[in-house]
């Protein structure tokens, strides 16, 4: 399982996030504390927004915690709104191409989790991904095909359906040709003005998510794993919940793909 964290709010160093914290996404790549392994070393990424409705890309292979390059980035780097993922591989090939955030237009997305038996139906997954939408697909994960297949959904003009019907659409595929878990998830995503985030699971077991704003900086951090150990005033997300994160207000409502893909 990969740990992620995700900003939104007046602009701050990367680094703030990234490599400063006690418990920063950094040292969360070789001793994270909430997930099954401590170790996520199979490449890390970030996407930021800056001047331009794109953002910036820079993923990697190598461990998060041994690139000078990662380093030198997030001391220079400040953003409003940025992602920023340590992966840790479920079975694909650990490749740049691989590694999260994704990208598409104005579009970033970052995921952890897995959908069950998904080396099963990796072709079947594809296929659910409409031609315009396949060039995109530079990888091998089930990360980026929800995200395509999400985009594919409506995610532009609603986020939270166009993410429940995709997650549907392959809990349904987990369901009829993989296998239990069927799905967990957290996942972050940006369309460069507002940060939604999801925590969701087939079982009772989904992914650990947390948010906190932060008056000194005037921001709000979404995270995997909270910052700073022993750190007050960190909110869990319930598990079926998509959050909506926009300034410094938060909307919070039931998301269930599950009685969609039981349906399917």
């Amino acid at each position: 399982m990969c740990r992620w964290a995700a900003y939104l709010g007046t602009p701050i160093f990367l680094e703030d996030i990234v490599s400063s914290p006690g418990h920063s996404l950094i040292r969360q790549s070789h001793c994270a504390s909430e997930c099954k392994t401590a170790i996520n070393a199979d490449g890390f990424g970030i996407a930021w927004y800056g001047d331009r409705p794109e953002p910036g890309l820079y993923r990697d292979v190598m461990p998060a915690w041994s690139d000078p390059n990662l380093k030198s980035l997030v001391a220079q780097v400040r953003s409003g709104l940025f992602l920023a993922h340590v992966r840790a591989s479920t079975g694909t090939a650990t490749s740049r191409n691989n590694c999260h955030p994704f990208t598409v237009g104005r579009w970033s997305f970052m995921h952890n989790g897995q959908v069950g038996g998904y080396e099963g139906f990796r072709r079947q997954a594809d296929m659910m991904i409409p031609d315009h939408l396949y060039p995109h697909r530079k990888g091998a994960t089930d990360s980026e095909a929800l995200f395509l297949v999400a985009l594919a959904e409506g995610l532009d003009a609603d986020p939270c359906g166009g993410m429940a019907r995709a997650v549907a659409r392959f809990e349904a595929l987990s369901r009829e040709k993989g296998c239990a878990p069927h799905l967990r998830m957290t996942a972050a995503f940006s369309d460069g003005r507002r940060l939604y985030a999801v925590r969701y699971a087939s079982d009772d077991a989904a992914p650990t998510l947390y948010h906190r704003w932060s008056v000194s900086r005037g921001g709000r951090a979404v995270v995997s794993e909270p910052l700073e150990q022993g750190e007050g005033g960190w909110e869990p997300v319930p598990p079926g919940s998509f959050c909506i994160f926009d300034g410094d207000g938060v909307t919070v409502r039931p998301f269930a793909p599950g009685a969609m893909a039981q349906a399917a």
